[in-house]
């Protein structure tokens, strides 16, 4: 039964959310629409923001699906993060109408909803995942001295398509798409240069930067 409810609860608020926005889904509202006590709702998720990681787990897992499809079919390192990219998007596609509520809520100090919060490690890691597959599948190899540090990078260069499609206004968010096949062959060519000498060093540093910043 207690499974059953926090399914209930969290199919409601998902539901919600996509109808009302962010704002406007109270944990009062998601209870009422659920049919139980609002002490219930919030016995299985301690704040809306935790609702929200659930959204982003949905997103995530139709992008890693979708973006599977393209991955089995193999490709150089732009090739597949085009098609990674894009999966991501069109999963995300019937949020957009609130996407800047969203966001308002995940750069908030300390909110659950944060990319980057404990209670998005699932999300985090689910999403980071698909990015270590297209790293290692691509075709020519990525150079090795990238090859672990690579896929974190690309999720957090996805952060930033994403906030640049959030405030994409053009018909079916067309411009962000315009970006994704241009910063796609570009990324891929930054990878393959940085085999040469002159631009090693270069690679190194951000490397360097990225494991300072971690740390």
């Amino acid at each position: 039964m207690s499974d059953d409810t926090r399914s209930l609860v969290r199919s409601t608020a998902l539901r919600l959310f996509r109808e009302r926005g962010y704002a406007a889904t109270t944990m009062r509202a998601i209870a009422q629409e659920a049919g139980v006590a609002t002490g219930n709702a919030y016995y299985h998720f301690a704040s809306k923001d935790h609702l929200v990681q659930e959204l982003y787990l949905d997103v995530n897992r139709e992008q890693t699906q979708a973006a599977r499809t393209v991955l089995a079919q193999g490709g150089d390192l732009a090739t597949r993060l085009r098609g990674v990219l894009l999966a991501g998007v069109d999963a995300f596609a019937e949020y957009h109408a609130f996407g800047g509520e969203f966001i308002t809520v995940a750069i908030r100090p300390g909110s659950a909803a944060s990319p980057f919060s404990p209670e998005s490690s699932e999300s985090r890691q689910l999403s980071q995942a698909i990015f270590r597959e297209l790293v290692e599948g691509a075709s020519p190899a990525v150079p090795s001295v990238l090859r672990d540090e690579l896929p974190e990078l690309l999720w957090l260069a996805q952060l930033g398509v994403t906030l640049f499609w959030v405030y994409d206004g053009s018909p079916g968010q067309r411009r962000t798409r315009t970006l994704i096949e241009g910063i796609a062959p570009l990324i891929g060519r930054l990878v393959r240069l940085s085999r040469l000498p002159v631009l090693r060093g270069a690679a190194d540093d951000v490397l360097a930067l990225v494991r300072a910043v971690r740390a």
